[in-house]
């Protein structure tokens, strides 16, 4: 991918909820946003973990499904036409040559050179811990799939899931009112997963409505790399076993890290970044830390508390993005939005 040079008023660092919450924020205050996200798409760990899981704690909406709000913040930050950079992790972190900018490098050779930065990166970025089986990687994407995002897009498929956890008990669950078949493989007979589903989980194998291979694990891949025909798992004794399959969804959790914003001299307490309270700023000039990530005395880690700090956060950096301006603020309600009136 050929490098791209970029300059805004904002990088925000992060497009989960939180993130996406704070470009609606500094665009209310006439703030360009940038976005920057290790996945593909908007929504963080939302999307990736539980797109189809409800959410009960967002005011005024009794119930939402995690990828509806991802949808609905999209929406709310779509006027103030953020400009996002998928599929690439921010990997330096550099004084501009003004020594009041930033310049933001990702893994794809972007350069954003920003006056604010804001880390708004949830747990860090993350990826999925991936089973080592040879040719996998021919798959990804295709047949194997880390994260569901719709499920009916698994309708009428044959699928296994590989795991014990929630996400592998959930999906389980969920894709056998569906799929054509599912599979559930996993190297004991007890899984991790909450007791109610586990319940559930045992009820629909006896309904003949899933099969339970357990105590197997995944042992090689069939197909032309392109398709799936089937997936192979042996037990703990080297016997074998071959489940026809379409789909492969390995769910063994996901390996998460700060990455390099660790190596950028920030306050680092028990991989969670320290911030002032008021301000979300860091120890470091012009970089705010916002959501789960950002820890200070008496933290709530609540969605809520998140999107509070991404608005303090906006109003700590208008005086550094318009200096010598004096901010007047106006309420959503007498300002409207761009193109509203």
């Amino acid at each position: 991918m050929s490098a791209s040079h970029h300059e805004c008023d904002v990088a925000v660092i992060g497009a989960g909820p939180v993130g996406l919450f704070a470009v609606f924020q500094f665009g209310m205050l006439g703030m360009k946003a940038h976005v920057v996200d290790t996945l593909e798409h908007a929504g963080g760990q939302c999307t990736a973990l539980y797109p189809e899981k409800p959410i009960y704690d967002i005011p005024g909406y009794p119930r939402i499904d995690a990828a509806e709000l991802v949808g609905k913040l999209t929406e709310q930050a779509a006027p103030f036409d953020p400009v996002y950079h998928f599929g690439q992790q921010v990997v330096a972190l550099n004084k501009a040559a003004d020594g009041n900018r930033w310049r933001l490098e990702t893994s794809a050779g972007t350069l954003i050179d920003t006056r604010v930065v804001v880390i708004a990166a949830g747990v860090g970025a993350f990826g999925p811990h991936r089973p080592p089986l040879p040719g996998i990687e021919d798959y990804e994407g295709k047949c194997v799939h880390y994260m569901v995002l719709r499920r009916q897009d698994l309708a009428g498929k044959r699928v296994v899931v590989a795991g014990g956890g929630d996400s592998a008990v959930d999906w389980a669950i969920s894709l056998s009112e569906v799929a054509e078949k599912v599979s559930v493989v996993h190297r004991r007979a007890k899984f991790r997963a909450a007791p109610e589903s586990v319940n559930r989980l045992h009820a629909l194998a006896d309904e003949g409505r899933m099969e339970l291979v357990v105590p197997y694990q995944l042992a090689g891949l069939e197909g032309d790399g392109e398709t799936l025909d089937a997936v192979v798992v042996a037990d703990l004794d080297g016997n074998s076993r071959r489940l026809e399959a379409d789909v492969l969804l390995p769910f063994y959790g996901l390996a998460m890290s700060l990455g390099p914003i660790a190596d950028w001299g920030l306050d680092i307490e028990h991989h969670h970044i320290a911030v002032d309270q008021q301000t979300c700023l860091t120890n470091i000039q012009r970089v705010f830390a916002i959501g789960d990530i950002a820890t200070y005395p008496g933290k709530l880690k609540l969605i809520l508390t998140g999107f509070a700090e991404a608005a303090s956060a906006a109003h700590a950096a208008w005086p550094l993005v318009f200096e010598g301006q004096e901010l007047h603020f106006e309420y959503s309600t007498t300002k409207g939005l761009p193109g509203s009136g």
